[in-house]
């Protein structure tokens, strides 16, 4: 009698620890599953954190834009969380397509060399490449940089704009920069005579420099700003033209634009 009663006993204890054991294995597994599906609901953004009014540092310290609000927008009608990454603007689709990044938003433009490397959105916002020089400059127009050291912003859409132009042969020099920031820091302090750079950027610092600026007349290049995504990943870019899209519909996108520009100038 004894004897059963131990078997007994010892079955109990064997299958209590079993169920211990897949029990916790179990919830090892939850507990995993549910770690990636959290990783898996994160987008990291590139960008450049020295781009306004797209995406830049405010006085905080904090990182704000109009690409900055679109993408956060965007993330929440994709019901995912947008990570921003600051990253070297000379380095971002080497950034994208090692996937330390999943999207370039900040005022990237589309073309036909970027093509190659990225996917791209539909056009969301247009801009143009201009020439600004200190507003005190004699220099009145585009083809008085002759002889005249120009600066831009590194592997930017800035420079095939300058090489597209007659007057890129005539110039002096043209500088490269890490980015817009220190080109017309440069311009201000007399070491530059001109910045080529981006329409949308210029208007921004004209409007918070008041006086310091001049925006010389017509463009070197019209262009169109796009979101660069991994080449392959094609469910991830339709998903963010859909939120895109919804942002449209639904006055997101035009709100946005208000705020940063006064007005709306999403594309649609």
């Amino acid at each position: 009698m004894r004897k059963v009663t131990f078997t007994l006993w010892l079955a109990a204890v064997l299958l209590f620890i079993a169920g211990c054991g897949s029990k916790s294995s179990d919830g090892d597994t939850s507990s995993s599953d549910a770690g990636k599906d959290k990783e898996s609901k994160e987008i990291v953004i590139g960008v450049d954190d020295k781009f306004a009014p797209m995406g830049f540092r405010d006085e905080k310290n904090e990182l704000v834009g109009f690409d900055i609000d679109m993408a956060k927008a965007a993330a929440e009608h994709m019901d995912v969380t947008a990570k921003f990454q600051p990253i070297d603007w000379k380095t971002k689709e080497t950034e994208l397509s090692s996937g330390r990044i999943d999207l370039i938003w900040n005022g990237y433009t589309i073309t036909d060399e970027r093509k190659e490397k990225v996917l791209f959105t539909k056009p969301y916002l247009d801009n143009n490449q201009v020439v600004v020089t200190l507003a005190d400059s004699d220099i009145q127009a585009v083809e008085e940089l002759e002889g005249k050291t120009v600066g831009l912003q590194a592997l930017s859409s800035a420079g095939p704009a300058l090489e597209s132009h007659p007057i890129h042969e005539k110039v002096k020099t043209v500088t490269e920069f890490a980015d817009n920031v220190l080109a017309l820091t440069d311009l201000k302090t007399g070491r530059l005579d001109a910045v080529v750079i981006d329409e949308v950027v210029i208007d921004y610092y004209m409007t918070t420099e008041e006086g310091v600026f001049k925006k010389l007349d017509g463009s070197l290049a019209v262009e169109e700003y796009g979101i660069g995504v991994k080449k392959g990943n094609e469910e991830l870019l339709e998903n963010l033209q859909k939120a895109l899209e919804t942002m449209n519909e639904d006055g997101t996108a035009a709100k946005i634009s208000t705020e940063w520009f006064g007005e709306d100038k999403v594309l649609r």
